[in-house]
């Protein structure tokens, strides 16, 4: 289900990877585009980065060769991986149009049951 709301942006030119953390720093979907992106390993150290967050609404990070836009949500903080060429324009349009389907989801299903198997 979350897959199917973050399909717009993962369809963006440029656009490596999508994940969304609670605020506490649990990973609760993650996508990766790019096999040269996915670092598991390295999921647990973000923790300490999503509580540096605290009260900020969007951050772009711009690095030499990546950029990464964070987006806060009513339930976590969405985080985009992405290429230099990447339209961050096109990125924060999608973002504004998903975070009241998100925020639908979790005040009606909560994250858990999403993991759930259909029956």
């Amino acid at each position: 289900m979350l897959k199917e709301l973050f399909n717009d942006i993962l369809s963006i030119e440029d656009v490596e990877g999508v994940m969304l953390f609670s605020f506490e720093g649990e990973l609760v979907f993650k996508e990766v585009l790019s096999p040269l992106v996915d670092e598991s390993d390295n999921m647990e150290s973000l923790g300490l980065f999503i509580a540096s967050l605290k009260g900020i609404r969007e951050a772009e990070l711009v690095f030499e060769k990546a950029r990464l836009y964070v987006r806060k949500t009513s339930s976590g903080y969405v985080m985009i991986l992405m290429g230099v060429f990447a339209p961050i324009a096109m990125v924060r349009l999608n973002c504004d149009i998903l975070l009241p389907s998100l925020k639908k989801v979790a005040t009606t299903k909560g994250w858990r049951n999403l993991f759930k198997k259909k029956k």
